[in-house]
């Protein structure tokens, strides 16, 4: 009986993309987390506040030029050919920041100053899993905080989390496409709570 028959038609197909990684010959690919358009419809009616998405936290262990994969539960492969655009924790702000501003229809303040005379909605993000298994799922979990301030005598804060898992096929550029699609669903559930929230005062995870 060969090694073929004996293993797994899924570990094949990710040993034959660590394989093509580990070759010198294999030129560098670099993926972006930020789709080419949104991942939902446009918002019809922009939020009566104003955005400022802070800087994201990412595991550590993700949080590297090149993309990591999980091949086990204790076993973590960086694929060297395949980078990624910018720092992680960069690419997953700019694409959180262009779903959430598709939403809301209103731009991230970015750190500039805003409107004084208007709410801001502050969105912290932390991300506690993001693990790439290719021909299995990309899987995000995300604790989130959102904080209502410059209004008259309130400032409100509502922290909520979100647990997200899309499945893809064995390609790299599937599996980040995944991601892209998680993150769409992340900015689904936070622009949802804030436009809820906002608009009756009332607090609530989705």
């Amino acid at each position: 009986m060969t090694l073929r028959q004996l293993l797994p038609k899924s570990l094949l197909h990710v040993g034959c993309l660590l394989m093509l990684s580990a070759c010198s010959s294999t030129p560098m690919q670099y993926h972006t987390l930020i789709p080419t358009q949104p991942t939902t419809v446009s918002a019809q009616t922009p939020a009566h506040f104003q955005l400022q998405l802070m800087p994201v936290r990412i595991p550590v262990q993700i949080d590297q030029p090149s993309l990591v994969i999980r091949e086990s539960d204790g076993q973590l492969t960086l694929l060297e050919n395949a980078l990624w655009a910018s720092p992680p924790a960069d690419e997953f702000h700019d694409a959180l920041a262009f779903e959430l501003e598709n939403r809301l229809g209103v731009r991230d303040l970015a750190g500039l100053p805003g409107n004084p005379g208007e709410p801001v909605l502050s969105v912290r993000t932390d991300v506690r899993r993001f693990d790439s298994l290719p021909g299995r799922h990309a899987a995000l979990d995300v604790v989130w905080n959102i904080e209502l301030s410059n209004i008259p005598s309130q400032h409100r804060s509502l922290t909520c989390a979100s647990l997200i898992i899309e499945p893809t096929d064995l390609e790299l550029s599937n599996l980040v496409l995944a991601h892209q699609l998680a993150i769409g669903k992340l900015a689904d559930d936070i622009s949802g709570t804030a436009r809820r929230w906002f608009a009756s005062g009332v607090a609530g995870c989705p």
